[in-house]
């Protein structure tokens, strides 16, 4: 599917389309999608130039016996990192199970489409989507909490989203608000996820994770899901709202302490 969309063969040509399906071949281990992806990021092919990228890529290929990445290799600059220009497409395995009808693929792409604007892995944004709301575009709590990554007013207030059951506006205000705590725990992926559930003033207080069952096993879950416990950051995200909210952001930490009834 990569070659066919990179090359318009029976598909119309899409660079986009191309390096979405030789992500997710590259990560299932496919060595031509690995080459393929590297040549993509060398010669700016339906993306920016970057030969970090082009380089990740390259150096599993030449690794893996590819004579021609070895040779390309020599050839660029760029340095080795772990950086490879595949977290805004979404990998989760459980995905081919869990989203198999058209709404949810749907949602997939607006997230994977968006992760690009918003500098957010898209499976980490597709993780927190599934513990929130299960998918569920109508999902209500009866703490307040709405739509597909459980906005709940303040929140939706503070982050600019005019309709709360609009999708896209729902999933733009939590990844507004994700990236955000991201940048003000500086990449710490568990108070950042601690944050979003119990909110930042909550993390404060207790140093990290509020001892709140509920908020302990949704960080521990997520964190399980995705897989890593640490994000990208960037300092300027904070300038989308620089101030820690005073009261409880998101009005879901009333949950009893752990071991506590």
């Amino acid at each position: 599917m990569g070659v066919a969309y990179e090359n318009g063969e029976g598909v119309s040509r899409s660079p986009r389309e191309a390096r979405s399906w030789y992500c997710r071949a590259a990560i299932q281990g496919l060595e031509d999608a690995w080459y393929n992806l590297g040549w993509m990021y060398v010669n700016g092919c339906g993306v920016a130039p970057d030969d970090d990228v082009a380089r990740y890529w390259l150096k599993k290929s030449a690794a893996a016996g590819n004579a021609q990445a070895a040779q390309v290799l020599k050839m660029i600059g760029g340095k080795s990192g772990a950086r490879n220009g595949c977290n805004y497409v979404a990998t989760l395995p459980w995905l081919k199970q869990r989203c198999t009808d058209p709404d949810c693929r749907n949602i997939v792409r607006m997230v994977e489409n968006l992760s690009q604007e918003y500098d957010l892995d898209a499976n980490l944004v597709l993780s927190v989507i599934r513990f929130e709301s299960g998918f569920n575009v109508r999902a209500h709590s009866p703490k307040g909490a709405s739509g597909l990554m459980q906005l709940i007013p303040e929140t939706a207030v503070r982050f600019g989203v005019r309709d709360i059951w609009d999708v896209e506006q729902n999933i733009r205000g939590g990844m507004a608000y994700l990236r955000w705590l991201l940048a003000y725990f500086k990449g710490d992926l568990v108070k950042a996820l601690a944050g979003y559930n119990a909110g930042e003033r909550r993390v404060l207080q207790y140093g990290g994770v509020p001892p709140y069952r509920e908020t302990r096993g949704y960080v521990k879950r997520i964190i399980r899901d995705y897989g890593k416990s640490f994000h990208r950051y960037d300092l300027r995200w904070l300038d989308e709202d620089s101030r820690p909210v005073q009261g409880l952001v998101s009005g879901r930490d009333a949950a009893l302490p752990a071991g506590k009834g």
